[in-house]
């Protein structure tokens, strides 16, 4: 397990410790699925996979107040990858927010939208255990919030729940999957990654955008999503997002008082070990 120790200094009476997981990508396949499901499974299966995250689980248990996992804990929709999230997400320790991942049904198959997304959702009736959409914890003094951001939009009911949440005049942490578009971020993820990385954030403007116009149509921020990463920004009760999906670690401010954490692959076995104090 590679651990990285970040501190969070919001003025808590007593020290929290969260571990942050993100993008552990299970891929599991049995006799209740079928060839397709099995060809990713063969493809993108790993015992290493589980073993980081069974090993993340026990850090968080024996260590941390609180898992925190934004999303992609598993690869593509199987019954047998259900069963596993079913199983983990039943744990009292863990705080989860989904990622793009869940509604996945073949990796890049096609375009992913609201439409695809809830037939996916209805694929995995009853569900996974846990809120996909939308999730909130107190904790500590501390409210975690988790907003299914995985297709690169915010709807909304979601924001006017946000709203609700911070009126409870607790510290937020956000917890979503993609990372909200912030300057350093993105010259990082464009230098790392190409030019076509940028479509990995959530509202970035025109002059932001990837240059392949299919790219541009999935992350080009739609409805309400422009208005929400403004609002995020504005709130001085929300302390830190937690995000993952660019498959890298990288700690920058979102706005003054607000530091976005994002953090690498829970395949690879990265965990961030964050003390808020």
């Amino acid at each position: 397990m590679e651990l990285i120790k970040s501190t969070l200094k919001i003025g808590l009476e007593k020290p929290l410790k969260i571990l942050h997981v993100t993008d552990s990508h299970i891929g599991l396949a049995d006799e209740r699925d079928n060839e397709r499901k099995h060809a990713l499974a063969n493809r993108f299966a790993s015992p290493e996979r589980e073993k980081y995250f069974y090993e993340h689980l026990a850090y968080a248990r024996d260590y941390c107040d609180l898992m925190v996992h934004t999303g992609d804990l598993i690869d593509f929709t199987s019954q047998a990858n259900f069963d596993f999230a079913r199983r983990v997400l039943a744990d009292e320790k863990v705080f989860f927010t989904a990622g793009n991942h869940e509604f996945s049904r073949y990796v890049g198959e096609a375009y992913e939208d609201r439409a695809y997304k809830m037939n996916s959702f209805r694929e995995m009736m009853p569900g996974l255990g846990a809120p996909l959409f939308f999730n909130s914890r107190t904790l500590g003094g501390v409210n975690f919030v988790g907003i299914d951001d995985s297709y690169h939009q915010f709807e909304p009911w979601q924001i006017t729940r946000l709203k609700k949440e911070i009126e409870k005049g607790l510290p937020v942490v956000l917890c979503l999957h993609a990372p909200l578009f912030e300057q350093s971020l993105y010259d990082y993820h464009i230098e790392r990654d190409g030019q076509g990385s940028s479509s990995y954030l959530v509202g970035c403007d025109e002059d932001h955008l990837p240059d392949d116009e299919w790219r541009a149509i999935e992350i080009r921020p739609r409805g309400i999503t422009s208005e929400a990463v403004d609002f995020i920004k504005s709130q001085p009760r929300i302390k830190a997002v937690l995000a993952g999906h660019v498959h890298f670690s990288f700690v920058s401010e979102l706005a003054p008082g607000m530091t976005q954490f994002v953090t690498g692959v829970g395949y690879g076995g990265v965990a961030r070990e964050i003390t808020i104090e």
